[in-house]
């Protein structure tokens, strides 16, 4: 019973940080949706009522203001109560929305019958009596299907959503973990470089180490921004510094305003690395590494230059490097996640560019 009740407080702890399964209402985009879809019922509703050849304008506007009318107060008080909703369970939640679907629907009926009779529920004037009753029943019948209707979709699009999420996440782990053994592989081959020969240095590299890992493998608990990421560069850097010594140099072009951007972890330091394997390491002049980091419209540019060895190969690292970023970039943000690659006769170029308003 124990892991039962811990995961049902896990589960509404994450309903209450906003994983409610009605979309936030208060959007534009959301509450424009509603809209088209309430325009579309009635549309249909007056094409199956009148006849083609004359087709009743009237019945649409009336419909329209009445429909538009109960659609965008639903809207108005679950953005309102959508907090307080998501507090409680699935079952509650669902029937606390559903109430208010009617409630509204019946509260406009009832008014919509008291102060424009004929108006509304002229059609049903010759069947009885009680023609107003009769035609607030109907609204509530058609609200509660409508409205269950609506709540099954978005609750299913909702269990979507989290399942890609899953997914996505998952996916990303593993890219990530194949990018851990390369980089530990890497980095200490550099520090026993300079035991023997230089084994303070080695010390210093070995501390620079743990900070490092301790960064480049904490949980994703927080956002990661572009300065997180350069710090882990030049971490890595120091270590290959000691080295290479002179031999490495690093030029760095970032804007100012970029550094509190959001960038995906563990990016931009593989093809740091790669540009000095690949690049740097094969110089007996050693070179430059430049990296720049720019804003361009709502996009995030980065791109990161080497010098190569004359002739040299387009390498399996660079290759691994690129298709490993490019998976990530895609998974992130889709289409709009670009990398691009050129090679010349003394140097490579690695650019690549994600949207920073991604997802809002």
């Amino acid at each position: 019973m124990q892991p039962s009740q811990g995961h049902n407080k896990q589960g509404r702890a994450e309903i209450a940080a906003g994983e409610f399964f009605v979309p936030d209402l208060c959007a534009p985009r959301p509450v424009f949706v509603l809209v088209i879809l309430a325009e579309l019922l009635v549309l249909v509703h007056v094409l199956a009522s009148s006849a083609l050849p004359r087709f009743d304008w009237d019945m649409l506007a009336v419909g329209s203001l009445f429909v538009q009318w109960i659609v965008l107060l639903c809207a108005v008080l679950l953005c309102v109560s959508r907090k307080v909703f998501a507090g409680m369970s699935l079952p509650l939640g669902a029937s606390a929305c559903l109430a208010i679907i009617l409630l509204v629907s019946a509260a406009s009926s009832y008014l919509a019958v008291q102060l424009y009779p004929q108006l509304f529920y002229g059609a049903y004037a010759n069947s009885s009596g009680n023609a107003g009753t009769w035609w607030i029943v109907r609204n509530l019948a058609l609200a509660g299907i409508l409205g269950g209707i609506a709540l099954r979709y978005f609750y299913l699009r909702h269990q979507l959503a989290l399942r890609e999420k899953s997914e996505l996440q998952a996916r990303l782990n593993s890219l990530r973990s194949r990018i851990r053994p390369h980089f530990l592989f890497n980095t200490m081959n550099s520090i026993a470089s300079l035991i023997a020969s230089r084994p303070d240095a080695a010390e210093r590299a070995v501390e620079d180490l743990s900070e490092l890992f301790r960064t480049s493998l904490q949980e994703n608990t927080r956002v990661v921004t572009v300065d997180d990421e350069l710090h882990l560069c030049e971490l890595y850097l120091g270590i290959e510094k000691l080295r290479l010594g002179e031999r490495l140099q690093v030029e760095w072009n970032v804007d100012p305003v970029t550094r509190t951007q959001p960038m995906p972890s563990l990016i931009l330091q593989p093809l740091v690395e790669n540009a000095i394997y690949h690049g740097i390491s094969q110089l007996p002049q050693g070179g430059t590494v430049i990296v720049t980091v720019a804003q361009t419209e709502n996009n995030l540019c980065v791109k990161v230059e080497n010098p190569i060895p004359v002739r040299a190969e387009h390498t399996q690292g660079h290759h691994m490097a690129l298709s490993n970023i490019e998976q990530r970039l895609h998974a992130l943000f889709g289409r709009e996640g670009k990398i691009a690659s050129e090679q010349s006769e003394t140097g490579f170029t690695i650019t690549f560019s994600y949207p920073l308003d991604h997802g809002a």
